[in-house]
């Protein structure tokens, strides 16, 4: 499988979690906040894909997103659903696993990451 890499926000407690699982469990991995380093949009764009679309990949549920003015929260392409995620990153659902064949994965817990990753 290779080395993972872990994409969310330093500050997140979930991407913390995962952080501390992925070493107790000695799974290689790096991290990237991807405020301080923002994900180009081909690759939100292969995330989205892997993840069955869009909505997949946006928290809905985030204060960001109930934030956004309303003409805002109906993206219809591509370049619309990237931009809004670079300026607006913490709607990315968080973190993002990415293993060392490219698969993408979004969320953490306990059983997802030790089916995914574990031993």
């Amino acid at each position: 499988m290779g080395s993972v890499t872990l994409y969310g926000l330093s500050t997140c407690d979930t991407c913390r979690k995962a952080r501390h699982w992925l070493d107790r469990f000695g799974v290689e991995h790096t991290f990237i906040d991807y405020r301080a380093n923002p994900v180009p949009a081909e690759m939100l764009k292969d995330w989205a894909r892997q993840l069955g679309g869009w909505e997949k990949l946006v928290n809905k549920s985030s204060t960001t997103w109930r934030n956004l003015l309303p003409q805002r929260k109906h993206p219809g392409s591509d370049p619309e659903w990237t931009l809004l995620l670079k300026e607006y990153p913490a709607l990315i659902r968080r973190p993002v696993a990415v293993d060392g064949s490219g698969a993408a994965g979004v969320g953490f817990s306990d059983n997802a990451f030790k089916k995914r990753f574990g031993p």
